[in-house]
């Protein structure tokens, strides 16, 4: 089964310096049919204009990806973290027990676009952790690369970051025509995003900033119908 979840009745917030959509209920946006799906709560696609950003903020108990598309962000943590995350790096941190942060557009001149995640956590209270680390394009072009994992799981990419949570996340970008395949555990489920570009999902057409809840499906099957085609894919309990 697998049910779409369009791009254009995503929840929307312009605050002239951050354009967001929101894929489930967040903030001042709530749509109780779309609270989540199964362990993965948030998903925002933001774009934040150049210099500005979000002010230093607390998280407890979450685990939180970002995912940079284009441009630069900075981030800076009470755990003593600072960096900046640039197209091909991703970001884990666990917000566990508590912890503060900020993150701003690192350019003066250009804007950021970037995925916001959150699945939640298999267990509270653990002590907040960071992660960085790039993945380079070849590894992502034509095929799905592991790029987080359950910190329980011994199987999988041993590159791929490792979350507190019962889960699995997988980057790719097709070209038109390109497919690959992924099999589904019987007892999972999986959320499809399109990143950018377009796919097709075991037939079903979608676009920029869809996405798919998938449950009762053994085997996916995704082929790009744009070029650069990128997504993630979410493996679930």
């Amino acid at each position: 089964m697998i049910t779409i979840r369009p791009a254009a009745q995503r929840g929307h917030a312009d605050h002239g310096w951050l354009n967001a959509y929101h894929t489930f209920s967040f903030a001042n946006y709530y749509d109780p049919r779309n609270m989540g799906f199964r362990a993965l709560r948030v998903i925002n696609e933001d774009r934040v204009a150049p210099g500005q950003g979000f002010g230093t903020h607390g998280h407890d108990n979450m685990e939180i990806i970002t995912y940079v598309l284009e441009g630069a962000l900075e981030h800076k943590d009470s755990m003593g973290n600072h960096g900046v995350i640039r197209p091909g790096e991703v970001q884990h941190m666990s917000a566990g027990s508590g912890v503060r942060h900020s993150e701003f557009n690192h350019s003066k001149t250009e804007g950021v676009h970037l995925l916001q995640i959150w699945i939640m956590p298999d267990s509270d209270g653990i002590k907040p952790q960071y992660q960085q680390r790039e993945f380079g394009a070849t590894e992502r072009n034509g095929k799905l690369l592991q790029v987080a994992k359950s910190d329980a799981s011994e199987n999988g990419d041993a590159s791929a970051l490792k979350i507190h949570a019962d889960a699995s996340l997988y980057a790719s970008v097709l070209q038109p025509n390109e497919t690959v395949t992924y099999e589904l555990d019987a007892k999972r489920h999986a959320w499809l995003q399109i990143a950018r570009g377009g796919v097709k999902l075991n037939g079903q057409e979608l676009k920029q900033g869809d996405g798919a809840a998938i449950s009762k499906e053994s085997v996916l099957e995704i082929t790009g119908t744009h070029k650069d085609s990128e997504f993630l894919l979410f493996d679930l309990a």
